[in-house]
């Protein structure tokens, strides 16, 4: 009797030669801007990213469901470590060249819950956020469809207004 060996995908997360795996919710617009700014960044090719709001389940690896991705910021370190909130974003910042420093400040002690608590406030407000940029202001018009590119802030592909 020959047993045969189960073939397992290599979860994204531990992509050879990738340090994070970053995952966010690409259907926020606030979100995918700042996403998008990351993305531009040197290091940022060394980086996985995960749009968790359109991406299979199975990308999401061990112990993160698509809700929990979508509410909460989390990316997962190449030994597999799953890091969520402000933490989350202190590693992706470590990870980033230009936005090291801020990344090692954001990881000390005091800083880090200041930097938490305002994160979990900007969680608690997000769908206010996300809902002032679809509210129309006139009949037929769309907030926000009338506004002119930032250069500083790009639309991710496919997300102009």
């Amino acid at each position: 009797m020959k047993l045969k060996k189960a073939v397992t995908a290599v979860p994204v997360s531990l992509q050879p030669g990738k340090t994070l795996t970053v995952y966010y919710d690409g259907a926020c617009p606030v979100c995918s801007r700042e996403i998008a700014l990351y993305r531009r960044q040197l290091g940022a090719e060394h980086l996985v990213w995960v749009d968790a709001a359109s991406c299979p389940e199975a990308d999401l690896g061990n112990g993160l469901s698509r809700a929990s991705a979508l509410s909460r910021f989390h990316v997962r370190r190449a030994d597999g470590e799953l890091v969520d909130g402000m933490r989350g974003f202190a590693a992706l910042w470590r990870s980033l060249p230009r936005f090291a420093w801020v990344g090692r400040m954001a990881s000390v002690g005091p800083i880090t819950l200041l930097l938490d608590a305002a994160y979990r406030v900007s969680l608690w407000v997000r769908p206010a956020w996300q809902m002032l940029r679809t509210v129309p202001t006139q009949p037929g018009v769309i907030r926000g469809s009338e506004r002119k590119p930032d250069p500083k802030w790009p639309d991710p592909p496919g997300q102009a207004p």
